[in-house]
């Protein structure tokens, strides 16, 4: 197939998974996957993806970086060159080093490398992707050919609307909706929030997570629709893409618990849509 034409693949209907994560699991490394995650305790590699991705009719992936080492880049870029599923990698560098147009050059000849992500949700300063030395990395990534993921929660969306508005020549896109509190149904706020963000035509969303933030054992398909109507009408059908999140959707549905949901809820929107969010979107975004 050929992956530079957004238009063919979209006539066959393929989907591509645009967020999904592999690791070798440590328990110092990975700290963050706590003992309320012992289904992710363990490593996710190439093999075990790929039945899953061939089994619900998905042609590839992209894969989204894990730890904020350059080392987990050259991981993830070794997986993908030896596993051709693998259309991409999101991966880490730091925006604020002092040498970061170097680095950026280097992974600039990496076609596989297409984008980065900074774990900003995890960040103690809300207002860390406001940094003046942050804005000049991100200010150098279209020159480079890079989009950029956003990984951040509702209480970052201000800070985020500041930052793409600032930038409006680069890709940017959200990762799991923003990660709004679905489980205890919060969506004010939030709705605003996203709405105003979406106003910025360079930002995408993935519709990827979703589970996680929700009830892990008892949340029902309905429990997501108000979350996506928002994002459907705020980014309209260019501007949204399906993730998986696995492994971590293991923690609450796992991959056909996550998928289930999207494709109930998309199944009313035309077929050039459809076609869109799974996979024309994600080729168009990330350069696949």
């Amino acid at each position: 197939m050929d992956w530079a034409r957004p238009g063919k693949c979209l006539k066959l209907m393929q989907k591509i998974d645009s967020h999904q994560h592999f690791w070798l699991y440590d328990k110092a490394r990975h700290a963050w996957i706590d003992d309320s995650m012992q289904a992710c305790q363990q490593n996710f590699l190439p093999a075990h993806l790929q039945p899953i991705l061939k089994q619900n009719g998905f042609a590839g992936c992209v894969a989204v970086q894990v730890d904020q080492t350059e080392a987990d880049n050259d991981f993830t870029l070794g997986l993908a060159e030896k596993n051709s599923f693998i259309k991409g990698v999101v991966g880490w560098v730091n925006l604020r080093a002092d040498n970061i147009e170097e680095r950026l050059e280097y992974y600039s000849h990496i076609k596989l490398m297409k984008g980065f992500r900074h774990i900003l949700q995890g960040e103690p300063d809300e207002r860390f992707m406001l940094d003046a030395k942050f804005k000049y990395g991100i200010s150098l990534l279209n020159k480079y050919g890079f989009s950029y993921d956003l990984l951040i929660k509702p209480n970052h969306l201000p800070y985020a609307k500041k930052l793409v508005a600032a930038f409006p020549d680069q890709r940017f896109v959200i990762d799991h909706l923003a990660k709004p509190d679905i489980k205890a149904g919060k969506i004010n706020g939030w709705k605003e929030n996203i709405q105003a963000l979406a106003a910025c035509p360079n930002v995408s969303c993935k519709v990827s997570g979703m589970v996680t933030e929700a009830d892990w054992q008892n949340w029902k398909p309905v429990d997501f629709t108000p979350y996506l109507d928002v994002v459907f009408s705020a980014f309209g059908a260019k501007r949204v893409m399906y993730g998986s999140d696995w492994p971590v959707c293991n923690l609450a549905g796992g991959y056909a618990g996550v998928l289930n949901i999207v494709e109930n809820y998309i199944g009313r929107l035309p077929q050039n849509e459809q076609a869109l969010f799974w996979a024309g979107n994600a080729i168009e975004f990330y350069k696949l």
